[in-house]
C-alpha cells in the first residue's frame, strides 16, 4: 500500500494477490466496479455498501454566503454534492483502529 493512501493500483494488486485473477483483469475489474459506482450517484442513486456505508449525491439550494473577512454577502449557486456515512460497523472498526 502507498504511504498512507489507498490507490486505485493497490486495490487492484490485492485483488490480485486474494482472488488469483491476472494484474490486468484484477485492474479492470477495480475500474468497472468504480465506474458502476460512479455512474450510479451522477444518475442520482444512492450507493449502499453492506458493511461500509451509503453513498449520496444531495442537491444544495442556492443561498447568500458571507465572506468572513470583508462581512460581503456573496451569492453561492445551487449544486449537487456527494455525500458519505459510514455503517455501524465500520464506524466500531475505525475506532477500534485509534486504540492501538
Amino acid at each position: 500500500m502507498s504511504e498512507g493512501t489507498l490507490t486505485r493500483m493497490d486495490l487492484s494488486e490485492a485483488v490480485f494477490r486474494e482472488v488469483g485473477l491476472s494484474r490486468n483483469e484484477s485492474a479492470q475489474l477495480v475500474e468497472s466496479v468504480l465506474d458502476h459506482i460512479s455512474d450510479a450517484l451522477v444518475a442520482g442513486e444512492t450507493v449502499k455498501i453492506s458493511s461500509f456505508g451509503t453513498f449520496k449525491v444531495r442537491d444544495k439550494a442556492a443561498r447568500v454566503g458571507r465572506n468572513p473577512k470583508t462581512g460581503e454577502e456573496v451569492p453561492i449557486s445551487p449544486r449537487r454534492v456527494l455525500t458519505f456515512r459510514p455503517s455501524q460497523l465500520m464506524k466500531e472498526r475505525v475506532a477500534a483502529g485509534n486504540r492501538k
